[in-house]
């Protein structure tokens, strides 16, 4: 009984201390086609994550051919820390090569675009996603 209580505590005080995600991002999103749906979540040391938490079939079996075992949980966006208003660095994994890249996240409203370069700002490619209605 007293470690059930301890692990309640200890939960409630984690969650309690769990910092609330900036304006404009929180919420789950999903990319152009509708195929990967992720949820951004605090993820350590002030950054925040954007984890896929809805894959469908087809882009968990591209994943899978890549390398990436387990879509779902997946963090797609990972370390983003503030770098302006509405805008976040950090990096961006690919599964379907099981590559990571360094990145950004921009919001404009019910938009966000996520850009990731390969190197120093070379080969990037960038992809805007859509805010999904809850």
């Amino acid at each position: 009984m007293m470690i059930a209580r301890l692990a309640l505590a200890l939960g409630a005080a984690l969650l309690a201390s769990a910092a609330p995600l900036p304006d404009g991002i929180e919420g789950v999103w999903r990319n152009p086609h509708n195929s990967v749906h992720i949820r951004y979540e605090s993820c350590g040391k002030g950054a925040i994550c954007g984890t896929v938490v809805w894959a469908s079939d087809k882009a968990i079996a591209d994943a899978k051919r890549g390398g990436t075992e387990n879509l779902i949980g997946t963090s797609i966006f990972r370390n983003l820390y503030p770098a302006g208003a509405n805008r976040w660095k950090g990096s961006v994994f690919v599964p379907d090569i099981k590559k990571t890249f360094s990145g950004t996240v921009t919001i404009e409203g019910d938009r966000m675009i996520g850009r990731g370069c390969l190197l120093l700002g070379v080969g990037c490619k960038s992809q805007t996603w859509s805010r999904v209605a809850e």
